[in-house]
């Protein structure tokens, strides 16, 4: 559907796509070069293109990006022009290393309200090498909304820690103003260049923009966030997948 719409107007849109599980997340990872080339280039196929803006290694273990190959074959794709930027994605000491090699252009890790151990283990290595940062779950899943545990599994380890956190905004604002607060904090986080907030409704998106329009949340309401991680998280809350 992306490359039916994109391909005849490839200049006006910048595509992002990962590689590293060929045949889909739940039949597990190939970090092999041939492997990472050829779900690329089906990629390109299936977006109709030519050419992708960013390639990205999605959750890459340390220990694969140490040996090298699967960087290597992201430098292949970026020589054979299928690709302009190659970065990561991920989170915890993978992301951190992969921040700190100097092989990646770009870097896409969880941040949030819920979800702040990137913030002092890996993008202080990131803001060095100037990567460009893209949060992902920016807004917690918003797993307050309902007031109880949510449905979804994906969204319990961050209901979880917010019960925790027990953050004031949380609790008796408007939804709209609590969604605010969450994500002016994720976009205020130093390092930080943009957000992916998912959404099954296309008018989210202006909505989030106007959410935006107040600027930052100033120093002292984004501290009270960092102070309260701080205080509350253990060692254990580390980023989400």
């Amino acid at each position: 559907m992306i490359g039916q719409t994109a391909r005849h107007r490839r200049d006006q849109f910048y595509l992002f796509t990962k590689c590293g599980h060929p045949h889909g997340a739940e039949s597990g990872a190939n970090w092999s070069r041939d492997s990472l080339l050829e779900s690329i280039e089906r990629s390109l196929r299936r977006l109709q293109t030519d050419r992708v803006d960013l390639v990205q290694l999605h959750s890459c273990p340390e220990a694969v990006l140490r040996k090298g190959d699967a960087i290597a074959a992201l430098q292949s794709a970026r020589e054979k022009g299928y690709t302009r930027y190659i970065g990561y994605s991920g989170d915890g000491h993978a992301a951190r290393y992969a921040a700190e090699c100097g092989a990646f252009d770009s870097l896409q890790i969880s941040i949030s309200i819920a979800d702040q151990e990137a913030i002092d283990l890996v993008l202080p290595a990131a803001r060095a090498r100037q990567m460009g940062v893209i949060a992902k779950r920016p807004l917690a899943n918003v797993a307050w909304k309902t007031g109880h545990k949510p449905g979804n599994s994906y969204h319990h380890e961050y209901w979880e820690r917010l019960r925790k956190l027990n953050f004031p905004f949380l609790h008796g604002a408007e939804m709209e103003k609590a969604v605010a607060t969450a994500l002016r904090f994720t976009l205020q986080v130093p390092g930080v260049c943009t957000a992916i907030v998912g959404t099954k409704n296309p008018a989210r998106w202006a909505e989030n923009a106007q959410l935006l329009e107040a600027g930052s949340l100033g120093e002292a309401s984004y501290e009270a966030i960092r102070q309260r991680w701080e205080e509350v998280a253990p060692k254990t809350w580390i980023g989400q997948t």
